[in-house]
């Protein structure tokens, strides 16, 4: 089904046990590797830059180096997991290559999950090694509650009982390579799921490889390019598809703190941005501000979108306001390690109902309810393989065998397959609301609904929305005393991430509609 010209030679090779995997012939033996042939090849490019402050790769590689250096003299083996609580700054590119470069696999926190959430993701994956930044020291779970770990370092002001970041800056030795075997795990990313419990995908050190592969490869990536890392450095976006890609193509990581449109435009044009990968509701607030035309964005040149559909009209405004920029559409997720799809460049409004052609490694099915692939143009479930794929879930084997199958990642979303090979996403089977571009999934929330003493019961669903795509509605059927809606979000702030709180809270005074089976009636939900 892939249609890519002068594609890096491919072959099928046996993964996992049980999985026969289409994958680039010659690639990197892990992500050490790529940092290191890049260093190599050009050690004085510029590699990261926040703010002010600018570092070469040959910088990068020795402040890696150091990191490595001192959790390895902490007692740090390889196999180990060390958390990150950071937001898009350098000390995040500094701790996730030196973690790797140590032989450890990186677990990345988003900096908006609670306490909760966060002690369930270190818990979960056994973490020895926590770095977080100190302005978040309040979310920071007790030593009782996480045993794993062993280790903890702040980036920012001192926080008490916890070592200073700066200690594993020190000047060190270069780290020989660690020899670790391409199906190992190299970073265990938690997406929220059906069940209202986390999952955490296993991205190995093979699908990091060929996915940042992929991108440089389909979207013609190359030591010239300036990427504006505006999406959180914790997603899978923000890793591979930004700050990998980078590092694999030679160019240079340009940290945004927090996305505001306007301090997006004026970074990108005096950092002559030529690259960048966000959600369609991001390129409509940029599109919003008065001054856009006032900045000088002519070197950006390739620009992203995914998680949710652009409307024809943002593509064709940019297309006006911006001449030179190619937009494409990225099909992907945390499970296959961001891209399975991506638009071939100069064609996004040509081909504006579809979310690309698979890329390069991607095999992908279309199958129906009992798991056959269906004729072509027929709708069915998306099943992706190939070497970009997830290896499974951390420490969770059923949910590994229920959404995968052979290596093939059961995707939730039903989509066809057109005559020329481009994929289309009809709709999804997976109870998830898209919040730009984040996933929230209505059990999740209504897990932590269903544990407030006053609640009955409650269903969530998502409404649409102009800008964020949708909003996040609760129903909720008070059982004992009264509850404002304000109420209710407070008590969800505490215990989920911000973009995970509802947005709308109905009180009904009548159980929520079901069917003879029980289930709840969402979509009489959503039409109310």
């Amino acid at each position: 089904m892939t249609a890519w010209h002068d594609s890096p030679a491919m072959r099928y090779e046996a993964h996992y046990g049980d999985r026969l995997v289409r994958c680039f012939s010659a690639r990197p033996g892990g992500v050490d590797q790529i940092l290191r042939e890049t260093v190599a090849r050009n050690p004085g490019a510029e590699a990261l830059i926040d703010g002010d402050v600018r570092l070469t790769y040959a910088e990068f590689d020795r402040a890696v180096d150091s990191v490595a250096a001192g959790l390895i003299a902490k007692g740090f083996n390889p196999g180990d997991r060390a958390a990150l609580l950071l937001g898009n700054r350098l000390e995040f590119a500094f701790a996730v290559l030196g973690v790797i470069r140590a032989g450890g696999v990186v677990v990345p926190l988003n900096t908006r999950e609670q306490m909760p959430e966060i002690q369930f993701n270190i818990d979960n994956s056994g973490a020895s090694v926590l770095i977080f930044e100190s302005v978040l020291a309040d979310r920071i779970p007790s030593n009782e509650t996480v045993p794993s770990l062993r280790h903890s370092f702040a980036v920012g002001v001192p926080v008490s009982g916890t070592a200073p970041f700066a200690d594993l800056l020190r000047p060190a030795a270069p780290v020989d390579t660690v020899a670790v075997p391409e199906e190992s795990t190299a970073v265990i990313l938690y997406t929220s799921g059906t069940t209202g419990k986390p999952k955490g995908a296993m991205l190995t050190q093979m699908s990091m490889v060929m996915s940042a592969m992929h991108y440089v490869f389909c979207l013609g990536l190359n030591g010239e390019d300036r990427a504006l890392m505006a999406v959180p450095a914790t997603h899978v976006t923000g890793l591979v598809a930004i700050l990998l890609a980078m590092v694999r193509a030679g160019g240079a990581t340009i940290f945004q703190t927090v996305f505001k449109a306007a301090d997006f435009l004026a970074l990108a044009s005096k950092e002559r941005a030529t690259y960048t990968l966000m959600v369609p509701a991001m390129y409509n607030l940029c599109l919003l501000q008065a001054s856009f035309d006032a900045y000088d964005l002519s070197a950006w040149r390739v620009g992203g979108y995914g998680g949710s559909p652009m409307p024809i009209a943002t593509v064709r405004k940019l297309a006006e306001k911006l001449p030179n920029l190619l937009l494409f559409n990225c099909y992907g997720s945390t499970e296959t390690t961001s891209p399975s799809t991506i638009t071939p460049l100069g064609m996004a409004e040509a081909k504006i109902d579809t979310v690309g052609r698979p890329v390069p490694c991607a095999d992908i099915r279309i199958v129906d309810d009992d798991g056959r692939e269906v004729p072509q143009g027929d709708s069915g479930e998306v099943w992706i393989g190939g070497g970009h794929v997830a290896a499974g879930y951390w420490n969770n084997q059923a949910a590994t065998e229920a959404n995968f199958t052979a290596g093939y990642w059961h995707s939730g979303d039903i989509g066809a397959v057109t005559e020329d090979g481009f994929v289309k996403i009809l709709d999804r089977k997976k109870d998830m609301i898209n919040r730009a571009g984040y996933k929230v999934y209505s059990a999740e929330v209504e897990d932590v609904l269903a544990h407030h003493p006053n609640i009955g019961e409650a269903a969530v669903v998502g409404e649409p929305d102009p800008v964020l795509g949708e909003k996040t509605h609760a129903f909720v059927l008070i059982k004992t005393g009264t509850l404002t809606a304000d109420e209710i979000k407070a008590f969800c702030r505490e215990r989920l991430s911000d973009y995970k709180v509802p947005d709308f809270v109905t009180f009904v005074d009548q159980p929520l509609p079901r069917n003879a089976n029980g289930k709840i009636l969402k979509r009489a939900l959503r039409t109310n």
